[in-house]
């Protein structure tokens, strides 16, 4: 009897200090499980909804609902001028869909700058900012870029014609206007064309004083459009070039004209007649 109760004991604190470690294994890994969550936790970055697009858009589109959708987007990296509410993108009191300004890809944010307001055209107008016009001008595949100009660059342009200089006329080219933005090449004022193009003309956004300046340069000589790069924000100073400084030509001056001799005469009168006679100078 004795015996049983023996081992009956040695198996019960055999089965206590098993479910002891069995214990205190489930607690250490309750407790580490706890400590990653909340290492995980730490670093889930707060999030916003907000509005893509779902489909590819193009310029001139018309913006639907159906193309359109919602991702959570980190709320410290959110763009300037995105929509985080349907509300706000499609407004119930709208008089018209908005209209993509620019291309856009699948998920990408909708941005204010690149649809226009509910019901507002989205011609070139809405391309211009305050206090500027547009302002044509004429281009060939010269002048032009070889037809590389798309809506959107910047350019620099120049005016070639016939001036004044060194008392004589000669074929000068002149930086008249710098970093000039592109807001339309012929018809086309999205940027969404693919390949070169030799455009006829392109339509700048100029102050009014520009214009004139462009306005009078156009119809006295040349106009030359130079393609500015994307992340050039150089200035560029007065630049002028002289066809006859170009060729190394000098100025000609005129040679003197020969003096002519000098004459001295007398007058004598034969009755009612005078005559000169020459006689040598003396000084």
């Amino acid at each position: 009897m004795r015996a049983v109760f023996g081992l009956v004991l040695i198996v019960g604190v055999a089965l206590a200090g098993g479910a002891v470690m069995m214990a205190k294994k489930y607690i250490t890994a309750y407790q580490t499980e706890l400590a990653r969550e909340r290492a995980a936790s730490a670093q889930i970055v707060p999030t916003v909804e907000v509005l893509v697009t779902a489909v590819p858009l193009k310029y001139g589109e018309r913006l639907l609902k159906e193309n359109v959708r919602k991702v959570r987007w980190p709320e410290n990296a959110i763009p300037d001028g995105a929509f985080t509410s349907a509300e706000a993108l499609f407004p119930a009191d709208a008089k018209g869909d908005r209209i993509v300004l620019r291309a856009m890809e699948p998920k990408e944010a909708i941005l204010a700058v690149k649809v226009t307001e509910p019901g507002e055209d989205a011609g070139i107008t809405s391309r211009l900012g305050k206090g500027m016009r547009a302002f044509a001008i004429k281009v060939d595949v010269a002048s032009g870029v070889s037809g590389f100009l798309r809506p959107g660059d910047r350019v620099d342009v120049y005016w070639t014609g016939t001036a004044r200089s060194g008392g004589a006329n000669s074929e000068i080219t002149r930086l008249i206007q710098t970093n000039i933005e592109l807001v339309a090449v012929d018809q086309q004022s999205g940027a969404d064309g693919s390949g070169a193009k030799i455009a006829r003309t392109v339509t700048v956004s100029a102050r009014s004083e520009q214009v004139a300046a462009l306005a009078l340069a156009q119809s006295t000589g040349r106009l030359s459009l130079a393609l500015v790069g994307a992340e050039d924000d150089t200035v560029a100073s007065v630049i002028e070039v002289d066809q006859r400084k170009l060729l190394g030509i000098a100025e000609i001056e005129a040679a003197p004209a020969p003096e002519a001799p000098k004459v001295c005469t007398i007058r004598t009168r034969r009755g009612a007649e005078v005559m000169e006679i020459p006689i040598p100078c003396t000084n």
